[in-house]
């Protein structure tokens, strides 16, 4: 099975410790991020928000135990996981393609400021739909996007 999975790690931050809430509930979290992306794809010329839009996002609080299991880090921003547009099928039973934000984790990058956040938020799933793409970190680093 050859499914794709990348990820976004925290751009030279080192975690100190959870950064209180500040008042934000995860409710609130979701709806910052699901706004921010939404945004960030009516942005996107034609006909790459065509493709950005078939591309679910989830929004989830932090990587499950699976998701560390598979080595990726604690701290980690977001995940691309399944087969990248135009790649061929290497398997009976595809990956539908998927990304996630880990709105704990961006919160904490952000220190507790929605602007912060909310840019992070951005060029996280701008990164992880570069993967959808099938940018690898080079091509993502040269877009700004690492």
């Amino acid at each position: 099975m050859s499914v794709s999975i990348s990820s976004t790690s925290p751009r030279n931050f080192e975690l100190k410790g959870k950064v209180p809430h500040a008042n934000v509930t995860q409710d609130q979290l979701t709806a910052f991020a699901a706004e921010t992306v939404t945004t960030t794809q009516r942005a996107l010329p034609e006909p790459l928000r065509a493709l950005a839009c078939t591309v679910p996002v989830h929004y989830e609080t932090a990587p499950d135990a699976d998701t560390l299991a598979e080595g990726f880090p604690e701290d980690i921003l977001g995940l691309f996981s399944g087969d990248p547009h135009g790649s061929s099928l290497a398997h009976d039973q595809p990956q539908p393609p998927q990304i996630i934000l880990y709105l704990e984790n961006l919160w904490d990058y952000a220190e507790a400021d929605r602007r912060i956040f909310r840019k992070e938020v951005r060029v996280t799933y701008l990164h992880e739909l570069g993967h959808y793409l099938g940018w690898d970190e080079d091509e993502l680093a040269a877009r700004g996007l690492d």
